[in-house]
C-alpha cells in the first residue's frame, strides 16, 4: 500500500482534489423566515432594554435604601422585601451590563469593524447581543459584517466557541492518513503546488512581504472558507494549507483562535503567503488606506504574533523532520492539526496472539504481503475442487458475524413459531437446506464470522460507558475505531482526559486503547450501547491488517461515496447489512434509498426503505426537528450526553440514511441544511455521489473498480468492504426462507398434515442396521469404530458430529473454521480429512463412507448413522408413514423415540471445543422434537383412558423441554383426567413456581380456569 511521489520532477495534479473543505451552499436572497427572524429579534430587544426597566420601576421601585449605611442593618428582620431589593440590584445590573453589550454590537456594525469589542465579564449575554441584533440587521446591507456564525443562531455561547466538536456542522481536510510514506508523500506534493503556485502568481511578489486578509462576512448562508480564499488569492484552492499553518493557534482579535481549517469566523485576520494577490482583498498593515482604523489595528497586533508562532512552527517542523514525521514519544505520520481519522501506531504483541477481530486475508492483498492469510481463513481458494467461497463475505469478519447471528435467530424464530402454531402445523420444524449461491454465501458466512471479535468488541465499549458513568463522566465524541493487532483504538474528535482502566491513552490525547487482554477481562453490563453507529468501511493490509469503523452518527455533516454505481451500491449494501445485524448496538433506524436489493428481510425492526429523495426530505425534517425539542427538553448538548440516561432505550438511539442516488438543486440543499446538525443529534449520512461535489460534504470518499477505497488528499486507501449484489440476493434468500411465513415450497407426496420430512430418513427396521452408530443425544458414543489413538481422537470426534448434523453436505472449508477458529493451513485440513475418512472405512461395495459431492462438499454414507436420524425417522414414521394407518405401529415407534432421548446434546463436551453449536440451531429443534414425541404419545394414550400412562410420557419429555408451555398444557388436562383434585392443584403449584416473576402465560391460566377454578387460593395452600 505504500506510495510514493517525486519531489520535484512530478507536476502536480492538474485535477481538483476530491477531499476539500466542505462545499459552500448555493447563494440565495433574503427570505420571508429572515424578515420574521428580525421583526422577533426586535420584540426581544424592546423587552430587554424597554420594557425590563420600565417593569422594575414600575413595580418595585427604587431598590437601595435611602439613608446611608450602619451597623444596626445587620441586625434587622431578613422580610421578603429585603429580598425582592436584593433581586432588583441584580437585575439592573444585568441589564446594565445587557444594554452595553447592545450598544458595542451596533457600533461594530455601523462601523463595518468586523469584531466587536469585549464587554468584560459579559460571556452569554453578549452572544446574545450579537445574534439578536445580527437577526434584527439580516434584512439589512450591514448585518453579515459582524454577525460571525448567523446559521448558528440560537445556540449556546459554548458551542460557537470551542475549537473543535463532534456538533461541528463543516469539517477539515486531512482526516485520514495510512502511514509514514503517504505523509511524506502528500508533503511532496504540496510543496511541489506552492512553488508552481509561486511561479506563476501575479505581479512577483517581494520576498519579505507579509500580506493579510480579513475573513469576509457572510452573503445568504454563503460563508467565506480557506479553500476558497487561497483559490481566489493563491490560484488553487488546495494550498489552504499554507494559509492555515500560517494562522492556527494565533489569538484573533475577538479572542479566540484558529485549530480547525473549516471553522473559521467573520473578521478574522489571516496571513497569507507572500505571492497571495488580488487587489484590496489582500492588505500590508501599513498600506491599507482602504479600511478603518480599527482594522487596521487589529492587523498590526495579529502581525505582531507571527515571528514567535513562525518561530514555533520551524521547530516543530524540524523536530518531525529528524523523526522521520513523527512527532517524539509517538504519533502517527500525519498532520496533528488538521487530521480526524489517522492510523494508530502499532503496538508490539506476541507472534500468538490473535487478532481482534480475527479476519480473513484482504481480498485482492498479494500472497508476499499477507503469508499467514490461509491460516486466516481456514485454508485458501483451490483451483478445480469447487472450494470457491464469495471472497466479499469471507474478508469481512464483523459483517458476516452479524449477519450469522441474524440468520439463527430467524430460525430460532421460525421454529417456536411454528411449534407454537395451529396444530400439526410444523413445516419450520425443517428448514430448507440452502442451494446454489444461497448455500455457497451460508458457508462463506460460516468461515468468515469472528463473533468471538463482535463480543469482546460490545464488551469493550459498553464496559468503557459504565466506567465513565461510574465516574460522573461523560461520553466522548469518537470518530473511529481501528481494530488492529489485537487492540481496540478509540480516536475521539478531541481530548477527553485519561480513560478509565483498563483503558490507555493511545498514541496522544485523542487516542484510548484497549488491548485484548484487557477486554477478555470485561462482563456484561447493563447500560445502553455508547457507540451503536460504527460500520466497517474496510481493511488497510499489511503483516498486522487493520480494520477502520467510521462512526457514522458522530461525522459533522454528510459522508459522500462517488465511483461506479455498482460499486457504490455494494458499499452501501455492506453498511446497511453490518448496522442492521451488528451485535454493539441495542437499537436504531437505517433508512435506505436507492439502492440493490430489498435488504428488508435482514432486520424488518431496523431497515426502512424509501422509494425517493423527496419522501427522504419529508422524513427525516420531522425527524430533526422532533430530536432537537426532545434533546432540548431533556437538557442535554447531543445524543452522546444523554444515551446512557433513563432514556436510552427510547429517545438516543440513532438514525443512519443511506443515500446511493445523489441529490441534485435544492434536494441537495435541503439534505445539507439537515445534515448539519445532525452529529449533535444523532443522525448520520452517507450519500452517493456522480461527480464528487455534494452540498455540505464533510468527508469525501470515492470506490473504485478494484475495490479501493480512496480519499487521496487525506492519505485514505482502503481495501473496501463491500456487498455485491450477487451476495445480497444469496443473504436475503437465506433469510427469506428462513421467515416462517415465506413458502417453503410444494410438499412432498409423503408429507402430512404435520409438514415436510426431514431431510435424511432411515430404515428403522431391523434390516436397516447401519454400519456406523453414534450417539448425540446425551453422552456422545460411536458404536463400529475404533477409538483413534493421540491427540486427534478429540479432533476426529468433533468432526464426525458436525458432518451427522448436516447430512446434505459441509464445505471444507468451513470444516476447517469449525475446527480451527482461529485458522489453519490448507495441508492440516486435508491431512485431518484424509484420517477421518480412513477411521470411517468403506462400505461392503468398497465406495469410502466419507466422500464429496459434485460441489466439492464432504457427505457421509447412508451407512453412518446418528441417534438424532433415527429419531427424527421414528417420528416421521409414526405420525406420516406406516403408524399413521396402524395404531400399535405407531405407540411403539413413539415410545421407541422416547427411549432414545437420554439428555442433552453432547452432554459431555469438553470445555472449549465445539464453538460452532452457537451457530446452529439443533439446540432449539431437539427440545421441540421431543416435545412432540411427548404431545404425541400423550395423545396415543389418552385415546385409550390411560391417563397415568400420558402423564409418564409428558414427564419424560419435559425432562428435555422443561419450558414447553404445550406439554405443561396437557400434563394438566391429563391430570384432570386422573379425577384427582389434589393432584391437579399440585402439577399447578409446580407449574406457578417454574414459572417465576414472568408469571403463567395467557393460555395457561385460561386453561386452569377452566380444570381449576379456585386454582388461585387452591395453589398457595398447596405450596
Amino acid at each position: 500500500m505504500a506510495r510514493t511521489t517525486s519531489r520535484s520532477t512530478s507536476p502536480p495534479d492538474p485535477q481538483p482534489p476530491r477531499n476539500r473543505t466542505p462545499q459552500p451552499l448555493p447563494r440565495r436572497g433574503r427570505t420571508a423566515g429572515d424578515f420574521v427572524k428580525a421583526f422577533l429579534a426586535f420584540v426581544a430587544l424592546a423587552v430587554l432594554l424597554v420594557g425590563v426597566p420600565g417593569a422594575l420601576v414600575m413595580f418595585v421601585g427604587w431598590p437601595l435604601p435611602s439613608g446611608a449605611p450602619s451597623l444596626s442593618w445587620l441586625q434587622q428582620e431578613i422580610t421578603v422585601s429585603t429580598f425582592i431589593n436584593v433581586l432588583t440590584v441584580v437585575v439592573w445590573f444585568a441589564w446594565a451590563q445587557f444594554t452595553a453589550c447592545v450598544l458595542v454590537e451596533i457600533k461594530a456594525a455601523l462601523s463595518g469593524v468586523g469584531i466587536p469589542s469585549r464587554v468584560p465579564g459579559a460571556g452569554g449575554s453578549q452572544m446574545l447581543a450579537r445574534q439578536l441584533v445580527a437577526a434584527l440587521l439580516l434584512v439589512g446591507a450591514t448585518a453579515a459584517g459582524f454577525a460571525p456564525g448567523l446559521s448558528q443562531f440560537g445556540q449556546s455561547l459554548e458551542g460557537n466557541q470551542k475549537p473543535a466538536s463532534a456538533a461541528s456542522a463543516q469539517q477539515t481536510p486531512g482526516l485520514f492518513a495510512p502511514g509514514q510514506q503517504a505523509a511524506a508523500s502528500a508533503a511532496d506534493a504540496l510543496a511541489a503546488q506552492a512553488e508552481q503556485a509561486a511561479a506563476l502568481a501575479e505581479g512577483g511578489a517581494k520576498e519579505g512581504d507579509t500580506k493579510y486578509y480579513r475573513i469576509q462576512p457572510p452573503e445568504g448562508r454563503h460563508h467565506d472558507s480557506l479553500w476558497e480564499i487561497a483559490e481566489r488569492h493563491l490560484g488553487d484552492g488546495r494550498r489552504y494549507k499554507e494559509i492555515y499553518q500560517l494562522n492556527k493557534d494565533r489569538e484573533q482579535p475577538d479572542g479566540s483562535k484558529l485549530s480547525e481549517a473549516s471553522l473559521i469566523r467573520p473578521g478574522w485576520i489571516m496571513e497569507m503567503p507572500a505571492d497571495a494577490h488580488g487587489g484590496e482583498l489582500v492588505e500590508m498593515p501599513d498600506e491599507a488606506p482602504k479600511v478603518s482604523k480599527d482594522v487596521k489595528e487589529q492587523i498590526s497586533d495579529y502581525s505582531k504574533t507571527g515571528d514567535q508562532r513562525q518561530g514555533g512552527g520551524q521547530e516543530q517542523g524540524g523536530g518531525q523532520e529528524q523523526g522521520g514525521g513523527r512527532e517524539q514519544g509517538g504519533g502517527s505520520s500525519v498532520d496533528r492539526d488538521t487530521a480526524h481519522i489517522v492510523l494508530p501506531e502499532q503496538r508490539p504483541s506476541a507472534p500468538e496472539k490473535p487478532a481482534m477481530p480475527q479476519a480473513p486475508a484482504t481480498p485482492g492483498t498479494p500472497a508476499a504481503e499477507a503469508p499467514d492469510a490461509s491460516e486466516a481463513t481456514g485454508g485458501s481458494t483451490s483451483d478445480g475442487s469447487g472450494f470457491g467461497l464469495p471472497e466479499a463475505l469471507l474478508g469481512a469478519p464483523l459483517l458476516a458475524a452479524g449477519l450469522l447471528g441474524a440468520l439463527g435467530r430467524r430460525r430460532r424464530h421460525a421454529l417456536w413459531q411454528s411449534a407454537m402454531s395451529a396444530v400439526g402445523g410444523h413445516r419450520g420444524m425443517h428448514p430448507r437446506t440452502p442451494t446454489g449461491d444461497a448455500a455457497d454465501a451460508q458457508d462463506a458466512l460460516l468461515v468468515g464470522a469472528d463473533p468471538e471479535g463482535v463480543r469482546l468488541l460490545d464488551l469493550s465499549l459498553r464496559g468503557l460507558a459504565a466506567s465513565l458513568a461510574e465516574e460522573n463522566r461523560e461520553l466522548p465524541t469518537v470518530y473511529a475505531a481501528w481494530l488492529t493487532n489485537g487492540d481496540l483504538h478509540l480516536q475521539l474528535a478531541q481530548p477527553a482526559g485519561r480513560p478509565p482502566a483498563p483503558w490507555q491513552l493511545g498514541q496522544d490525547q485523542t487516542f484510548w486503547v484497549l488491548a485484548r487482554t484487557d477486554a477478555e477481562r470485561y462482563e456484561d453490563v447493563d447500560t445502553a450501547a455508547p457507540y451503536p453507529g460504527l460500520v466497517s468501511l474496510g481493511t488497510l493490509g499489511g503483516p498486522e491488517e487493520s480494520r477502520l469503523l467510521l462512526n457514522l452518527e458522530s461525522v459533522p455533516g454528510i459522508v459522500s461515496l462517488s465511483g461506479a454505481e455498482s460499486d457504490r451500491a455494494a458499499v452501501f449494501a455492506s453498511v446497511a447489512a453490518e448496522l442492521a445485524t451488528n451485535g454493539w448496538s441495542d437499537r436504531m433506524t437505517i433508512t435506505v434509498v436507492g439502492f440493490g436489493q430489498d435488504l428488508t428481510p435482514l432486520a424488518p425492526n431496523r431497515l426502512r426503505h424509501l422509494e425517493d429523495v423527496e419522501a427522504l426530505l419529508e422524513t427525516m425534517e420531522a425527524e430533526t426537528r422532533q430530536r432537537r425539542g426532545a434533546l432540548g427538553a431533556a437538557g442535554h448538548d447531543s445524543v452522546l450526553t444523554g444515551r446512557t440516561g433513563p432514556a436510552r432505550h427510547t429517545r438516543w438511539a440513532p438514525h443512519l440514511v443511506l443515500l446511493a442516488a445523489e441529490p441534485t438543486g435544492e434536494d441537495a440543499v435541503k439534505l445539507a441544511e439537515l445534515a448539519a446538525d445532525a452529529a449533535r443529534l444523532g443522525i448520520g449520512y452517507l450519500v452517493g455521489t456522480e461527480s464528487g461535489d455534494l452540498p455540505g460534504a464533510a468527508w469525501e470518499m470515492e470506490i473504485t473498480r478494484a475495490g479501493k477505497l480512496l480519499a487521496p488528499l487525506l492519505g485514505l486507501e482502503l481495501q473496501a468492504q463491500t456487498l455485491p449484489e450477487a451476495q445480497q440476493r444469496a443473504i436475503v434468500r437465506l433469510f427469506t426462507e428462513a421467515d416462517p411465513e415465506s413458502d417453503s415450497g410444494p410438499t412432498g407426496p409423503d408429507d402430512g398434515p404435520t409438514g415436510a420430512a426431514p431431510p435424511f430418513l432411515v430404515d428403522v427396521t431391523e434390516q436397516g442396521r447401519p454400519a456406523v452408530y453414534a450417539r448425540l443425544v446425551g453422552t456422545y458414543e460411536i458404536i463400529g469404530l475404533d477409538t483413534p489413538d493421540g491427540e486427534r481422537s478429540a479432533l476426529m470426534h468433533e468432526a464426525l458430529a458436525l458432518l451427522l448434523m448436516h447430512r446434505e453436505g459441509v464445505h471444507p472449508r468451513v470444516l476447517a473454521s469449525a475446527l480451527w477458529p482461529r485458522g489453519v493451513t490448507d495441508d492440516v485440513r486435508d491431512a485431518l480429512v484424509e484420517r477421518l475418512r480412513e477411521w470411517l472405512g468403506t462400505d461392503p461395495d468398497g465406495s469410502p463412507r466419507l466422500r464429496a459431492d459434485d460441489n466439492g462438499r464432504l457427505t457421509l454414507a447412508k451407512s453412518v448413522v446418528s441417534d438424532l436420524d433415527v429419531l427424527r425417522s421414528l417420528y416421521h414414521e409414526a405420525t406420516q408413514g406406516r403408524g399413521a394407518g396402524n395404531r400399535a405401529v405407531r405407540g411403539r415407534m413413539l415410545t421407541d423415540a422416547l427411549v432414545l432421548v437420554r439428555g442433552p446434546l453432547l452432554a459431555d463436551r469438553p470445555q472449549g471445543r465445539y464453538a460452532w453449536l452457537t451457530h446452529e440451531i439443533i439446540d432449539a429443534q431437539l427440545p421441540l422434537l421431543v416435545a412432540d414425541i411427548g404431545l404425541a404419545l400423550c395423545e396415543f394414550h389418552l385415546e385409550k383412558g390411560r391417563a397415568q400412562k400420558a402423564i409418564e410420557a409428558l414427564n419424560a419429555a419435559l425432562g428435555s423441554a422443561p419450558r414447553d408451555e404445550r406439554l405443561w398444557n396437557e400434563l394438566l388436562r391429563a391430570t384432570a383426567a386422573t379425577q384427582d383434585p389434589a393432584r391437579l392443584r399440585q402439577v399447578a403449584a409446580d407449574l406457578l413456581a417454574r414459572s417465576g416473576a414472568r408469571g403463567l402465560p395467557p393460555r395457561t391460566e385460561a386453561l386452569l380456569d377452566e380444570l381449576l377454578p379456585a386454582w388461585r387460593s387452591g395453589v398457595t395452600a398447596a405450596g
